[in-house]
């Protein structure tokens, strides 16, 4: 599986997470994490598409989605702990995890592989 097959719906997943939250409860903090990181992460995932067309890799693309993920992950499961709260911190650091392990696992093993031409 590609990068950008789970990073694309990952950041929208977050981009919608943000707006929801801002609208719910007003938060700009929810507007600004949420919306802003999906937006990076949806960006991240589009350019590894492209490259992938192009039948290359985008390891700055690749690097900058583990580094978000990892973030997340840090920051949500920080928030997680300190109330336990299920949505949305509990969730988002879940996902965030499991994102990130695929990321380092896409790293460890060289990336988006190219398929060979047929002849």
């Amino acid at each position: 599986m590609h990068d950008f097959c789970f990073t694309i719906p990952y950041g929208l997943v977050l981009i919608g997470g943000g707006v929801f939250g801002y609208f719910k409860k007003g938060s700009t903090a929810s507007l600004a994490g949420g919306a802003g990181i999906g937006l990076l992460l949806t960006l991240a995932g589009y350019i590894s598409l492209k490259a992938f067309e192009k039948k290359k890799n985008s390891y700055p693309a690749l690097i900058l989605e583990t580094v978000c993920a990892a973030l997340l992950t840090w920051v949500m499961g920080q928030r997680y702990l300190h109330t336990f709260k299920i949505m949305p911190a509990g969730v988002v650091a879940g996902i965030s995890v499991v994102m990130t392990g695929f990321y380092v696992y896409k790293i460890a093993t060289g990336g988006n592989h190219i398929p060979a031409k047929t002849k």
